[in-house]
């Protein structure tokens, strides 16, 4: 596998005998779309779902690379959500090193995308801004939409329809980023919640609004508060001008950006990650600048995060999901007993 700085990797590098007779078939996009860049975030290590991967897998690995919703891998299943929206070339995979013999498989269609190989999991901010120093090192004007890869979408066309709307109000707010929140359906304590400000906008199918404020770790009883005032849970997704989250991140993390940014080549990449402190793009960032970002509504996708085992068999519940490794002996986890348990219905 050829490498280049920053740990980069083009697909097409990988054994090209692979990739033979491979299909790229047409994709339907907006003029802008040369610009229009999507990374997926591939690079954590999911330790509250080892259980459950375990089962699913028969072994232990990331959740990603799992099949736990359906037939493909939750790093597949991104994928196909985004396959009509983006050019195959403006995909960019970010991952760490240790997963390699899981993520080999989901690659070999992937035509002219790139990825980027990281020598250890040092956190989403971190993975945000090597994607970000490669993106504008081939497009400086470049507008960027980030997606976690353990997310599950009830409805993949709604979900198609709130990321275009995320690109246009990103385009007519270069200034701010965008960030997509999910209407809650009960006090969820383990998402981050965003609280919406003054409005900016609701011409394009969805409304926007300034962030007010970012809540983190709730308590329950904060949580059924946040509910009330109509405040949303934080999808990470995110979507901006390349160069403005750039900036934010300078602003932030400066030492971070400035140890990734040097000419490096794979083993002075090594020598950074081990130095390098973990970066919490929700902690270290979204915390301290919420005026820099917008967030925009998404009602009805279902979208929900795969981030532990009771999650998982809760949204199998909503969904009248019933997947290969479950068992007909299985029961399926009540969702109405967990919104109780969270304190929705009292």
């Amino acid at each position: 596998m050829a490498k280049s700085i920053l740990g980069v990797h083009h697909v097409t590098a990988v054994n090209k005998n692979r990739f033979k007779g491979t299909h790229l078939r047409s994709q339907k996009l907006d003029s802008s779309a040369v610009h229009l860049w999507a990374v997926l975030l591939a690079g954590g290590d999911g330790v509250r779902l080892r259980d459950l991967t375990r089962r699913t897998a028969g072994h232990s690995r990331p959740k990603q690379f799992c099949r736990i919703i359906g037939e493909q891998s939750l790093f597949r299943e991104t994928r196909t959500r985004l396959d009509p929206l983006f050019i195959r070339d403006r995909l960019v995979f970010v991952f760490s090193r240790a997963h390699e013999r899981y993520y080999d498989d989901g690659l070999t269609d992937a035509g002219d995308s790139c990825f980027i190989e990281q020598p250890l999991n040092r956190g989403t901010g971190i993975a945000i801004i090597l994607a970000l120093i490669r993106i504008l090192q081939r497009d400086k004007n470049a507008l960027a939409a980030f997606f976690p890869c353990d997310h599950f979408y009830a409805d993949h066309g709604s979900f198609r329809l709130t990321i275009r709307s995320a690109v246009e109000c990103a385009e007519h707010n270069p200034e701010s980023i965008i960030l997509v929140g999910a209407d809650p359906e009960y006090p969820e304590t383990d998402y981050g919640w965003i609280e919406p400000g003054v409005a900016v906008s609701n011409t394009i199918g969805a409304p926007l609004s300034r962030v007010a404020r970012f809540w983190e770790k709730t308590s329950l009883q904060q949580a059924r508060a946040l509910l009330r005032r109509g405040c949303l849970w934080n999808t990470f997704v995110t979507v901006g001008l390349a160069t403005t989250l750039f900036e934010m991140l300078c602003s932030q993390v400066p030492e971070a950006v400035l140890a990734l940014s040097r000419p490096i080549t794979d083993n002075t990449l090594n020598v950074a990650y081990a130095s390098l402190d973990t970066v919490d793009f929700s902690r270290d960032v979204l915390a301290n600048l919420p005026h820099k970002f917008s967030v925009l509504r998404d009602r009805t996708s279902g979208w929900a995060d795969l981030g532990s085992p009771t999650r998982v068999l809760d949204t199998l519940s909503r969904n009248g999901i019933q997947p290969g490794w479950a068992g007909k002996g299985d029961r399926v986890f009540d969702h109405q007993k967990a919104q109780k348990q969270n304190g929705l219905r009292d």
